[in-house]
């Protein structure tokens, strides 16, 4: 059979990418623009959103030249239908149905929580399973079960991602490329006893180590 060809559009926070990936899982392109705001600032959905729309065109055209490809290969178009803000959201859905009608191909809406497992099991080759999600949005477990994937537990209070992401605002961390990442990189230059009560005295030296190297 011959495999199928797929270019998929995610916008769903920050970034805008645009990926060129086959049937089996081949990764072709995958060109990405990262929506970067001042330390100690979020992104707003309207800022976001402008960010994307100058971006995602020259995003396209990238990920044709990488492929070596052009729209007559392609087979579908997919994009990113939700969760996630808004208005960056209907960035990709604008140009999807633009390009689907310029192109005549097909569109695929994603579920984007569904794409991240789907992308794991294509990386681990894991058949049936359970699944720790941790997103910027999500902390959940999750499995497969009779047809569709299913919520076993999730935080009821805040998702891992979005507390990292508070965690390094408060700490004036840039999110490029990600808060997690430069929270991490802090983090491997504080000495403290791992042993000590809740985790106190580490977040204490942690501000503390911070604020003298600023």
């Amino acid at each position: 059979m011959k495999r199928k060809i797929a270019i998929g559009f995610e916008g769903s926070a920050n970034k805008i990418g645009v990926g060129i990936v086959t049937s089996d899982g081949t990764i072709l392109a995958n060109p990405r623009h990262t929506y970067i705001t001042p330390p100690g600032h979020g992104f707003l959905p309207r800022e976001t959103a402008h960010h994307h729309l100058d971006h995602v065109l020259p995003l396209v055209k990238s990920a044709l030249e990488t492929s070596k490809l052009t729209p007559e290969d392609i087979d579908c178009i997919c994009y990113t239908k939700g969760p996630g803000m808004g208005a960056p959201l209907q960035v990709s859905v604008v140009v999807v149905r633009v390009l689907s009608q310029l192109w005549k191909k097909p569109i695929v809406g994603v579920n984007h929580c569904v794409a991240h497992i789907e992308m794991g099991r294509v990386v681990t080759g894991a058949d049936d399973p359970v699944v720790l999600y941790v997103s910027g949005g999500n902390t959940q477990v999750i499995a497969y079960n009779e047809g569709r994937y299913r919520i076993f537990g999730e935080t009821i209070d805040i998702a891992v991602g979005n507390c990292l992401d508070r965690f390094a605002r408060v700490l004036n961390l840039s999110n490029d490329p990600s808060p997690g990442y430069n929270i991490e990189q802090n983090a491997v230059h504080v000495k403290v006893d791992i042993s000590t009560e809740n985790g106190g005295e580490i977040i204490a030296l942690f501000f503390l180590n911070h604020t003298k190297a600023k």
